[in-house]
Protein backbone atom coordinates (compact mmCIF):
# COMPACT_ATOMS: atom_id res chain seq x y z
CA UNK A 1 0.00 0.00 0.00
CA UNK A 2 1.61 3.25 -1.19
CA UNK A 3 0.49 6.42 0.54
CA UNK A 4 0.51 9.89 -1.08
CA UNK A 5 2.73 12.46 0.62
CA UNK A 6 -0.27 14.35 2.01
CA UNK A 7 -1.58 11.22 3.74
CA UNK A 8 1.78 10.70 5.43
CA UNK A 9 1.72 14.38 6.44
CA UNK A 10 -1.72 13.86 7.96
CA UNK A 11 -0.56 10.80 9.93
CA UNK A 12 2.44 12.73 11.27
CA UNK A 13 0.19 15.65 12.20
CA UNK A 14 -2.13 13.37 14.18
CA UNK A 15 0.86 11.93 16.04
CA UNK A 16 2.56 15.30 16.60
CA UNK A 17 -0.54 16.90 18.12
CA UNK A 18 -0.83 14.02 20.58
CA UNK A 19 2.87 13.75 21.40
CA UNK A 20 4.13 17.35 21.22
CA UNK A 21 7.28 15.92 19.66
CA UNK A 22 7.98 15.99 15.94
CA UNK A 23 10.80 13.45 16.15
CA UNK A 24 8.62 10.99 18.06
CA UNK A 25 5.75 11.60 15.63
CA UNK A 26 7.99 10.64 12.70
CA UNK A 27 9.07 7.48 14.54
CA UNK A 28 5.47 6.50 15.33
CA UNK A 29 4.35 6.85 11.71
CA UNK A 30 7.43 5.05 10.47
CA UNK A 31 6.79 2.13 12.85
CA UNK A 32 3.16 1.83 11.76
CA UNK A 33 4.05 1.92 8.06
CA UNK A 34 6.82 -0.65 8.49
CA UNK A 35 4.42 -3.00 10.28
CA UNK A 36 1.93 -2.46 7.48
CA UNK A 37 4.56 -3.46 4.92
CA UNK A 38 5.45 -6.57 6.90
CA UNK A 39 1.83 -7.51 7.65
CA UNK A 40 -0.45 -5.69 5.16
CA UNK A 41 -3.64 -5.86 7.20
CA UNK A 42 -4.93 -2.47 6.03
CA UNK A 43 -5.34 -3.70 2.45
CA UNK A 44 -7.84 -6.36 3.53
CA UNK A 45 -10.28 -4.03 5.32
CA UNK A 46 -12.95 -1.66 4.01
CA UNK A 47 -11.27 1.62 4.96
CA UNK A 48 -7.46 1.26 4.97
CA UNK A 49 -6.83 5.00 5.58
CA UNK A 50 -9.00 4.96 8.70
CA UNK A 51 -7.16 1.85 9.87
CA UNK A 52 -3.77 3.56 9.51
CA UNK A 53 -5.00 6.69 11.34
CA UNK A 54 -6.34 4.49 14.12
CA UNK A 55 -3.02 2.63 14.34
CA UNK A 56 -0.99 5.85 14.45
CA UNK A 57 -3.19 7.47 17.08
CA UNK A 58 -3.16 4.46 19.38
CA UNK A 59 0.59 4.04 18.96
CA UNK A 60 1.02 7.76 19.75
CA UNK A 61 -1.08 7.36 22.92
CA UNK A 62 1.17 4.50 24.06
CA UNK A 63 4.34 6.50 23.36
CA UNK A 64 2.89 9.55 25.14
CA UNK A 65 2.15 7.48 28.25
CA UNK A 66 5.73 6.22 28.29
CA UNK A 67 7.21 9.66 27.62
CA UNK A 68 5.08 11.33 30.31
CA UNK A 69 6.41 8.90 32.89
CA UNK A 70 9.99 9.56 31.81
CA UNK A 71 9.46 13.35 31.98
CA UNK A 72 7.95 13.11 35.46
CA UNK A 73 10.76 10.95 36.79
CA UNK A 74 13.90 11.98 34.89
CA UNK A 75 13.56 15.23 32.94
CA UNK A 76 15.69 18.08 34.26
CA UNK A 77 13.80 21.36 34.50
CA UNK A 78 10.61 22.24 32.65
CA UNK A 79 9.55 20.14 29.66
CA UNK A 80 8.23 22.12 26.67
CA UNK A 81 6.86 20.70 23.39
CA UNK A 82 9.14 20.43 20.39
CA UNK A 83 8.49 23.50 18.19
CA UNK A 84 7.85 23.26 14.46
CA UNK A 85 8.14 26.21 12.09
CA UNK A 86 5.52 26.78 9.42
CA UNK A 87 8.20 26.06 6.80
CA UNK A 88 8.81 22.64 8.35
CA UNK A 89 5.08 22.03 8.65
CA UNK A 90 4.50 22.74 4.96
CA UNK A 91 6.80 19.86 4.06
CA UNK A 92 6.21 17.38 6.86
CA UNK A 93 2.97 18.27 8.66
CA UNK A 94 -0.35 19.80 7.69
CA UNK A 95 0.09 23.32 9.04
CA UNK A 96 -3.64 24.12 9.01
CA UNK A 97 -4.26 21.21 11.41
CA UNK A 98 -1.17 21.70 13.57
CA UNK A 99 -2.03 22.98 17.05
CA UNK A 100 -0.78 26.32 18.32
CA UNK A 101 2.22 26.10 20.62
CA UNK A 102 0.34 27.55 23.60
CA UNK A 103 -2.38 24.94 23.19
CA UNK A 104 0.20 22.13 23.03
CA UNK A 105 1.45 23.31 26.41
CA UNK A 106 -2.05 23.37 27.88
CA UNK A 107 -2.67 19.84 26.61
CA UNK A 108 0.17 18.58 28.82
CA UNK A 109 -2.38 18.79 31.67
CA UNK A 110 -4.38 15.99 30.03
CA UNK A 111 -4.01 12.23 30.12
CA UNK A 112 -2.91 10.76 26.76
CA UNK A 113 -6.43 9.50 26.00
CA UNK A 114 -8.05 12.83 26.97
CA UNK A 115 -5.54 14.54 24.73
CA UNK A 116 -6.32 12.20 21.83
CA UNK A 117 -10.06 12.87 22.11
CA UNK A 118 -9.45 16.63 22.31
CA UNK A 119 -7.16 16.58 19.27
CA UNK A 120 -9.53 14.46 17.18
CA UNK A 121 -12.51 16.65 18.02
CA UNK A 122 -10.96 20.12 17.99
CA UNK A 123 -8.18 19.83 15.38
CA UNK A 124 -9.68 17.25 13.00
CA UNK A 125 -13.42 17.75 13.59
CA UNK A 126 -14.12 14.07 14.30
CA UNK A 127 -17.59 13.12 15.48
CA UNK A 128 -17.93 11.24 18.77
CA UNK A 129 -18.91 8.19 16.73
CA UNK A 130 -15.67 8.41 14.76
CA UNK A 131 -13.63 9.01 17.92
CA UNK A 132 -15.24 5.99 19.60
CA UNK A 133 -14.36 3.78 16.63
CA UNK A 134 -10.78 5.10 16.45
CA UNK A 135 -9.99 4.74 20.16
CA UNK A 136 -12.17 1.66 20.70
CA UNK A 137 -14.30 3.33 23.37
CA UNK A 138 -18.00 4.14 23.63
CA UNK A 139 -19.45 7.40 22.35
CA UNK A 140 -20.44 8.28 25.92
CA UNK A 141 -16.83 7.76 27.04
CA UNK A 142 -15.69 10.02 24.22
CA UNK A 143 -18.03 12.78 25.39
CA UNK A 144 -16.92 12.40 29.00
CA UNK A 145 -13.23 12.47 28.05
CA UNK A 146 -13.76 15.62 25.99
CA UNK A 147 -15.66 17.28 28.83
CA UNK A 148 -12.86 16.48 31.29
CA UNK A 149 -10.23 17.66 28.81
CA UNK A 150 -11.94 21.01 28.25
CA UNK A 151 -12.31 21.44 32.00
CA UNK A 152 -8.57 20.93 32.52
CA UNK A 153 -7.53 23.08 29.57
CA UNK A 154 -9.82 25.85 30.84
CA UNK A 155 -10.30 27.60 27.51
CA UNK A 156 -8.34 27.59 24.28
CA UNK A 157 -5.95 30.58 23.98
CA UNK A 158 -7.35 33.39 21.85
CA UNK A 159 -4.65 34.88 19.63
CA UNK A 160 -4.66 38.26 17.85
CA UNK A 161 -4.33 38.13 14.06
CA UNK A 162 -0.93 37.05 12.79
CA UNK A 163 0.03 40.38 11.26
CA UNK A 164 -0.59 42.17 14.55
CA UNK A 165 1.35 39.49 16.46
CA UNK A 166 4.31 39.82 14.08
CA UNK A 167 4.37 43.59 14.56
CA UNK A 168 4.17 43.27 18.34
CA UNK A 169 6.89 40.61 18.29
CA UNK A 170 9.22 42.96 16.42
CA UNK A 171 8.46 45.76 18.89
CA UNK A 172 9.30 43.33 21.71
CA UNK A 173 12.59 42.30 20.10
CA UNK A 174 13.59 45.91 19.42
CA UNK A 175 12.77 46.87 23.02
CA UNK A 176 14.92 44.03 24.38
CA UNK A 177 17.77 44.96 22.01
CA UNK A 178 17.61 48.63 23.00
CA UNK A 179 16.97 48.05 26.70
CA UNK A 180 13.69 49.98 26.34
CA UNK A 181 11.99 49.17 29.67
CA UNK A 182 9.11 51.59 29.05
CA UNK A 183 8.04 49.75 25.88
CA UNK A 184 8.45 46.37 27.59
CA UNK A 185 6.24 47.48 30.46
CA UNK A 186 3.61 48.45 27.91
CA UNK A 187 3.86 45.20 25.93
CA UNK A 188 3.92 42.69 28.81
CA UNK A 189 0.85 41.76 30.84
CA UNK A 190 1.13 41.99 34.62
CA UNK A 191 1.26 38.24 35.23
CA UNK A 192 3.52 37.29 32.30
CA UNK A 193 5.41 34.00 32.62
CA UNK A 194 8.81 33.12 31.15
CA UNK A 195 9.60 29.40 30.78
CA UNK A 196 12.82 27.73 29.60
CA UNK A 197 13.62 24.18 28.54
CA UNK A 198 17.26 23.12 28.41
CA UNK A 199 16.63 19.46 29.21
CA UNK A 200 19.72 19.41 31.42
CA UNK A 201 21.88 19.63 28.27
CA UNK A 202 22.32 23.41 28.14
CA UNK A 203 21.81 26.17 30.68
CA UNK A 204 18.21 27.19 31.34
CA UNK A 205 16.12 28.37 34.27
CA UNK A 206 14.85 25.31 36.15
CA UNK A 207 11.50 26.90 37.05
CA UNK A 208 9.24 29.44 35.33
CA UNK A 209 9.70 33.13 36.21
CA UNK A 210 6.51 35.15 36.63
CA UNK A 211 5.53 38.79 37.09
CA UNK A 212 6.29 41.74 34.80
CA UNK A 213 9.19 43.20 36.80
CA UNK A 214 10.99 39.87 37.31
CA UNK A 215 10.49 38.78 33.70
CA UNK A 216 11.77 42.08 32.25
CA UNK A 217 14.87 41.83 34.42
CA UNK A 218 15.43 38.21 33.35
CA UNK A 219 14.84 38.94 29.64
CA UNK A 220 17.26 41.87 29.56
CA UNK A 221 19.89 39.99 31.53
CA UNK A 222 19.62 36.93 29.30
CA UNK A 223 19.76 38.97 26.11
CA UNK A 224 22.83 40.99 27.04
CA UNK A 225 24.65 38.01 28.52
CA UNK A 226 23.89 35.35 25.89
CA UNK A 227 21.76 36.50 22.95
CA UNK A 228 23.24 39.84 21.90
CA UNK A 229 26.13 38.13 20.14
CA UNK A 230 23.79 35.69 18.37
CA UNK A 231 22.07 36.21 15.03
CA UNK A 232 18.28 36.32 15.37
CA UNK A 233 15.75 35.49 12.67
CA UNK A 234 11.99 36.03 12.97
CA UNK A 235 9.82 32.95 12.35
CA UNK A 236 6.32 31.59 12.81
CA UNK A 237 6.38 28.56 15.11
CA UNK A 238 3.20 26.53 15.55
CA UNK A 239 1.24 29.55 14.34
CA UNK A 240 2.89 31.96 16.79
CA UNK A 241 5.66 34.57 16.35
CA UNK A 242 9.12 33.45 17.38
CA UNK A 243 12.81 34.26 17.04
CA UNK A 244 15.47 31.71 16.15
CA UNK A 245 18.91 32.50 17.61
CA UNK A 246 22.03 31.18 15.90
CA UNK A 247 25.62 31.03 17.12
CA UNK A 248 28.02 30.40 14.24
CA UNK A 249 25.16 28.98 12.12
CA UNK A 250 24.11 26.61 14.93
CA UNK A 251 20.56 27.08 16.23
CA UNK A 252 20.82 27.51 20.00
CA UNK A 253 17.45 28.91 21.04
CA UNK A 254 13.87 29.12 19.81
CA UNK A 255 12.03 31.93 21.58
CA UNK A 256 8.25 31.64 21.15
CA UNK A 257 5.91 34.49 22.08
CA UNK A 258 2.29 34.11 23.16
CA UNK A 259 0.20 37.23 22.73
CA UNK A 260 -3.35 37.82 23.89
CA UNK A 261 -5.39 40.93 23.15
CA UNK A 262 -4.07 42.32 26.46
CA UNK A 263 -0.41 41.89 25.53
CA UNK A 264 2.48 39.42 25.77
CA UNK A 265 1.54 36.81 28.36
CA UNK A 266 4.07 33.99 27.87
CA UNK A 267 7.62 33.69 26.58
CA UNK A 268 8.97 30.19 25.93
CA UNK A 269 12.68 29.46 25.45
CA UNK A 270 13.33 26.06 23.85
CA UNK A 271 17.08 25.48 24.23
CA UNK A 272 17.26 21.68 24.43
CA UNK A 273 19.28 20.86 21.27
CA UNK A 274 17.29 17.65 20.74
CA UNK A 275 14.18 19.79 20.19
CA UNK A 276 15.80 22.15 17.68
CA UNK A 277 16.76 19.62 15.04
CA UNK A 278 13.74 20.00 12.78
CA UNK A 279 13.52 23.81 12.82
CA UNK A 280 14.31 25.79 9.68
CA UNK A 281 15.39 29.39 9.40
Amino acid sequence: MTLPAEEIQRLRTFAYNILGSYEDAKDVVQDVLVKQLEHPVAETIANPKAYLIKSVINQAISVKKRNSKIVQEDYIGTWLPEPVTNETADGALLSKEMLQYSLLILLEKLSPKERAVFVLKEAFNYSHQEIAATLEITEDSSRQLLKRAKGKVNGVPSMPDQEKMKQEAQRFFNAIHNGDITTLEHLLVKDIVMTSDGGGKVSATRWPIDGKERVIKALLGLYHKHQKSSTAFPAIVNGQPAFLFYDNDVLVNCEILEFSEAGLQNVYFVRNPDKLKSLKR
